[in-house]
């Protein structure tokens, strides 16, 4: 079997894939995919967030996942998963994004580099295969994980983090069209853990511009950096009935827009990890800042399995919260990221338009820029 070249990358074996348009790196451990080099003109532009411990000693019991910290994964169960499940305790998003995933399949044509991993479940009963393609000529990198034999409603979901820019509101966040945005229930750092958070729990919301804090003030989620010294959790809905839909950051200064795309029936809901130095425990300890998890979910916010398989807040209010594949039924959980460049006059994406083998970006002034993409890769199911 062919195997792509393997090297260490940031301290963590990596397999790597190239196209011409894209360079990207795999870890061995996680599957954790970055960095992640996308070619726009003449320049690379790298996008994800990698923990600023890549290289440190550790304290002993820390999980492979926050070891690894880096890019996007793959998350099955999604959360934290801190309450036993069917008499089962999951690791922090699951074993997809802790465990060692094994090679089973690498093809390089004139069409696509793909790159088959796979994985045996130890915590559930059931197999995943990951599938990274790279297609020459565009700046996307698509991702399809066949889940089967799980056999109980579990969240899963894609936990991609982008690294911002030092400047405070240099990235404009957008979605598609919502249904629902609340705050974490929960305070999602607490004082006497030596951690901190702003944003009110429970709020709810329909303009990003327009959150609640624990001040009595409002505070804008659409433009980061923001709020440094507090770590933040909310959640964004998706209109179900969307065919696409998708997530997008702006970035005008940098010149490019980073997006996000994905079949809202599969993964419903965008949970926003807003990281800016509120952690002051290890490994974080204050320095892991200007990070944001867009993260293209189907879960109770990151609760985990046991909470998003049951009756719970969101659900009560119509959301999708969990999915269950079994042997008869695999799930095909298929996923676009992509990068075009955009002009310093493109402000913030209001829209992206699905076209024949392209998506056009939409800005809030009316600019658009557009980019060959296969979009009907989220309804592939081979």
């Amino acid at each position: 079997m062919k195997t792509p070249k393997t090297i260490e990358v940031f301290g963590q074996p990596s397999w790597t894939l190239e196209s011409g348009t894209v360079t990207a790196f795999i870890t061995q451990t996680g599957g954790q995919l970055a960095p992640v080099g996308f070619r726009l003109g003449r320049k690379t532009v790298q996008p994800f967030s990698i923990a600023p411990w890549w290289n440190e000693k550790v304290e002993k019991g820390l999980p492979p996942i926050v070891r690894v910290l880096r890019g996007d994964f793959f998350c099955l169960p999604f959360g934290g998963n801190d309450v036993p499940y069917r008499g089962v305790k999951h690791e922090v998003h699951g074993d997809t994004a802790n465990l060692r995933w094994k090679p089973v399949g690498f093809t390089k044509t004139a069409a696509e580099t793909t790159l088959r991993l796979g994985m045996e479940l130890k915590a559930y009963s059931g197999h995943v295969e990951k599938r990274v393609t790279l297609v020459p000529g565009q700046t996307a990198v698509y991702q399809k994980h066949i889940v089967t034999g799980v056999n109980a409603p579990t969240s899963l979901g894609h936990h991609a983090i982008l690294k911002f820019p030092e400047k405070a509101g240099s990235g404009r966040l957008s979605t598609s069209k919502r249904m629902l945005g609340q705050v974490f229930v929960e305070p999602t750092e607490n004082p006497e853990n030596r951690g901190y958070s702003i944003l009110k729990p429970g709020a709810t919301f329909d303009d990003l511009a327009a959150v609640p804090t624990v001040t009595g003030a409002t505070t804008d989620l659409g433009r980061y950096p923001a709020r440094r010294g507090f770590e933040d959790i909310a959640i964004l809905v998706a209109d179900p009935t969307l065919a696409v839909a998708w997530t997008a950051v702006a970035f005008p200064e940098e010149g490019y827009a980073w997006f996000a795309l994905r079949d809202p029936k599969v993964l419903a809901s965008t949970l926003l990890w807003i990281s800016n130095g509120g952690r002051h425990y290890p490994p974080w300890s204050g320095r892991h800042v200007n990070a944001l998890g867009v993260e293209d979910i189907t879960g109770c916010f990151h609760y985990g399995a046991a909470q998003s398989a049951k009756s719970n807040v969101l659900a009560k209010q119509g959301v999708r919260t969990s999915v269950t594949p079994t042997a008869k039924r695999p799930l095909h959980v298929n996923y676009i990221m992509g990068l075009t460049a955009i002009p310093k006059t493109f402000d913030c994406v209001k829209d992206i338009v699905v076209e024949s083998g392209k998506v056009i970006l939409i800005s809030e002034r009316g600019a658009s820029v557009g980019t060959p993409v296969n979009v009907e890769f989220l309804q592939s199911a081979d």
